[in-house]
């Protein structure tokens, strides 16, 4: 096994000499761009401070093959790997594989990062990760178009659906036969189950499966919050919504063909960009209510980083871990490249916040994070997101009542959970 990785990495060596403690850690960070050197810049001055070596262990783009990768290494108990990066929804997937570390870190240090992180990654009692870089969805809007047409930020998703559609036809009649109202992400993919969750949480329908693994998807609040969006698809959203995932929304908002857009915090530096049609016209807010009694939600994203059960070096691989995700770093990753911290006193800094103006509204929609049923699903995970998904799309296109297609989706979760017992 270790003769297949060494194929795949590359080696910055960073041994004090003479050192007899110096060890040779294996970390796999994003392969992808900045996050692979703004990973390897923190681990290098990690390793120049305490006389270690690191690999720097190169994974596949795409995020369902990282997981293969992961488990297959993991399950072999390879010690190819000692710090993981691991996705949000892979803690109850991964976690009998991955070092306990609450004993390493203090419980204030551990406060000092936002809570709903902590506890997606406490599986069983167990810290299977330290939170590192996070996301959550967020609502984009044309601060032009808003101030043109005299409307204010929506705070329910019911005012949303208003405001879009006096600009959007405000926009048409001026000539812009073009212009959307609203998009975001309704393909049926792992996209679909983040909107969709946000849309059912917001209205107070649950999480799909709660804390102690019951399916809770059919209930009214749900069938209300999918009923909803449905009615958008054709109106103020364009019916090619079905088939949009991030990217293809962000094409059509940066384009400055709609009026709001639900996307990722990533979207924002792409927006002002130096040739977007759309620098210095968009605003972000949190994601809006379902209706006065609903709440504020976005779907807990981003990626933690944790550490092998099987490494040889695990003292130092939980110190790289914990260096990682401390709040020097994370501000220096948050400067450099815009990587959103999981720790909140981070949005209050004036230089974070100079160099990342939209992060000043991204605090609270962090803390109200709600996550994927990930933890209480573990390795059925990837079923229940599809069945869900499939439910949802077929609501939205037409193919059933929201309330029947919940049922339905109710029944086959409980046959796949043996009523609850994940």
């Amino acid at each position: 096994m270790r003769k297949a990785i060494l194929g795949v990495t590359a080696t910055v060596a960073m041994t004090v000499s003479g050192m007899a403690s110096a060890a040779t850690l294996s970390i796999a960070c994003g392969s992808v761009g900045q996050e692979y050197e703004v990973c390897k810049q923190g681990a290098e001055t990690w390793a120049k401070q305490n006389g270690h070596t690191i690999r720097m262990v190169s994974v596949p783009a795409d995020a369902n093959e990282q997981l293969t990768f992961f488990q297959q290494l993991l399950s072999a108990k390879s010690a190819d790997l000692d710090v993981v990066r691991i996705d949000v929804i892979w803690t109850g997937l991964l976690s009998q594989h991955l070092v306990d570390l609450k004993p390493h870190v203090p419980a204030d240090e551990l406060g000092r990062f936002f809570k709903p992180l902590v506890q997606n990654n406490t599986v069983d009692g167990k810290l299977v990760a330290l939170p590192w870089f996070t996301d959550a969805g967020i609502l984009y809007y044309r601060k032009d178009l808003l101030e043109k047409y005299k409307q204010q930020v929506p705070t329910t998703w019911q005012e949303l659906a208003t405001v879009a559609k006096t600009v959007m036809d405000g926009e048409r009649k001026a000539g812009n036969a073009k212009m959307q109202g609203f998009v975001f992400q309704a393909k049926a993919a792992e996209s679909l189950t983040c909107n969709a969750l946000e849309w059912i949480d917001s209205f107070g329908g649950g999480t799909v499966v709660d804390e102690t693994g019951k399916v809770t998807v059919n209930n009214p609040k749900a069938a209300e919050a999918l009923t909803f969006f449905a009615s958008l698809v054709g109106t103020v959203a364009p019916k090619g919504v079905l088939n949009y995932s991030e990217e293809e929304s962000r094409g059509v908002f940066q384009s400055g063909q709609a009026v709001f857009m639900r996307n990722w915090p990533y979207a924002w530096a792409l927006a002002n960009a130096k040739d977007s049609p759309v620098k210095d016209k968009v605003g972000v807010a949190a994601l809006p209510k379902g209706g006065p009694e609903g709440k504020h939600t976005g779907t807990l994203g981003g990626w933690q980083l944790s550490v092998s059960s099987y490494s040889k070096n695990q003292e130092a691989a939980i110190s790289l871990a914990k260096y990682l995700t401390s709040a020097e770093e994370q501000k220096r990753r948050a400067l450099v490249a815009s990587f959103n911290p999981t720790r909140p006193d981070l949005y209050k800094d004036a230089e974070v916040l100079k160099a990342n103006p939209f992060f000043a509204n991204l605090q609270d929609v962090f803390t109200n994070a709600v996550a994927r049923p990930s933890k209480m699903t573990r390795g059925k995970y990837s079923q229940v997101s599809s069945e869900f998904r499939n439910a949802v799309h077929a609501t939205l296109s037409g193919r059933g009542p929201a309330a029947d297609n919940l049922k339905a989706l109710e029944g086959k979760l409980n046959r796949l959970s043996r009523n609850g017992k994940w």
